[in-house]
């Protein structure tokens, strides 16, 4: 089927080739007035000003944007999907003014999450996360990561590292799987990380191949968690396995993880809160790409991001949601990018194009999605009519989103 889509009030982010934007290129957001847009069999097949001659034919399924803008769905490159249950009495708990050490010594924490998974079956798992995921295509998601690492055994592993195969299987848009067994260390092993770490390396990682359920391995390279060392000895190990790293890296302290993600070639290093010289100095110019967290910071209450001190150091950046139920507990990529705007001093273009173009090559799906682009999937953003594309960061406490859609069709 052919479609027209015409009457687009501003039609953003349209590039005739895609690559990772770094510096000054991710403040420029090309986007054409008065434009329609042409899609078959799911894909951009065409774009253009609505002064210059419209393509289409009686046999064209016709669109009439009613002046919408129009832009790419978000390419939500770190999340937590699949959990078995919320942690709000946590929430209170902070808010009352326990620690996060204070909160894990009552049974909080990372093994909270591990506990209630734990009772979960697959199927149930797999239901809660279908419905939260199509919540988030319906706030304007097109594309997502997917971490495991509320198992923390190789059983509870596999079973979360399934429901996103599932997950794959079944959406409409582009799902991308990390193993992420090296979260936290569970209980059996809180005096025994060796122990532990063998269990990744020797049971864990040989059985995620086996069933080739995993895009990436990923670690949390923190004090407290997983060292350098550590980080570098579990990402290797899943590098035999042919899976890339995305390193969980210097959210609580410069822990050198993102020096340690650019020397193994990771895809991603994320969150990135506490930056020295070292770490900037690292992705400048690197092709690993720095992922920005801001709303785990703004729920922990923790500095955000140095964002502009990165854009000025010629590195590449994407943001992402961080959905999970204990540090950022919202998937909803539509305030990333406002708090982006307003915390971090983002531009609305370079915050749109982190959250799209970048995002996607963040999960390597750069040739897929992001952009306005001929031959990428036509999952696309029709907002409310808006007087300018610096009005959706702007307002950020409205739902400006009219439709999703996702490979041609409206959801």
């Amino acid at each position: 089927m052919k479609i027209l889509v015409n009457h687009i009030a501003q039609l953003v982010n349209t590039r005739t080739r895609s690559k990772v934007l770094r510096g000054n290129e991710l403040a420029e957001l090309p986007m054409i007035n008065n434009a329609w847009l042409t899609i078959e069999n799911g894909c951009i097949t065409g774009y253009g000003s609505m002064s210059e001659p419209v393509p289409g034919g009686r046999d064209w399924t016709i669109i009439d944007a009613g002046g919408a803008t129009v832009l790419p769905a978000w390419c939500d490159s770190h999340t937590h999907l699949v959990f078995a249950a919320s942690r709000e009495e946590e929430f209170v708990d902070k808010i009352n003014g326990l620690s996060y050490a204070a909160i894990a010594a009552k049974g909080g924490g990372i093994l909270n999450s591990a506990r209630k998974l734990a009772t979960m079956s697959e199927d149930a798992l797999y239901d809660a996360a279908w419905n939260r995921l199509q919540s988030l295509m319906r706030l304007g998601t097109g594309a997502i990561e997917i971490k495991s690492g509320y198992g923390l055994d190789t059983n509870n592993e596999l079973k979360m590292l399934r429901v996103i195969r599932r997950l794959k299987a079944t959406a409409p848009i582009p799902v991308k799987a990390s193993f992420l067994g090296a979260h936290t260390y569970p209980l059996a092993y809180k005096d025994d990380h060796e122990g532990y770490i063998r269990l990744i390396l020797n049971e864990m990682l040989p059985a995620i191949a086996r069933e080739g359920l995993a895009d990436y391995i990923d670690v949390f390279c923190e004090e407290g968690f997983f060292s350098v060392e550590e980080t570098e000895t579990i990402c290797r190990a899943g590098m035999q396995y042919g899976l890339k790293p995305k390193i969980h890296a210097n959210q609580l302290h410069a822990s050198g993880g993102a020096e340690l993600g650019v020397e193994l070639g990771a895809v991603s290093v994320d969150h990135l809160e506490s930056m020295n010289a070292s770490a900037i100095d690292a992705l400048s110019g690197a092709d690993t790409i720095g992922t920005l967290l801001p709303t785990a910071a703004f729920f922990l209450r923790m500095p955000f991001q140095p964002a502009r001190e990165l854009i000025n150091a010629n590195a590449a950046i994407a943001l992402a949601s961080d959905f999970n139920p204990g540090s950022s507990p919202s998937g909803n990529m539509n305030f990333v990018v406002s708090l982006s705007c307003i915390q971090m001093k983002l531009l609305p273009a370079e915050a749109i194009n982190a959250a799209t173009i970048n995002g996607a090559y963040a999960m390597e799906l750069g040739d897929t999605v992001g952009s306005i682009t001929v031959g990428k999937k036509a999952n696309l953003i029709f907002t409310q009519p808006i007087p300018s594309v610096n009005y959706l960061p702007y307002a950020f406490g409205t739902n400006l989103i009219h439709k999703v859609m996702i490979n041609g069709a409206f959801i």
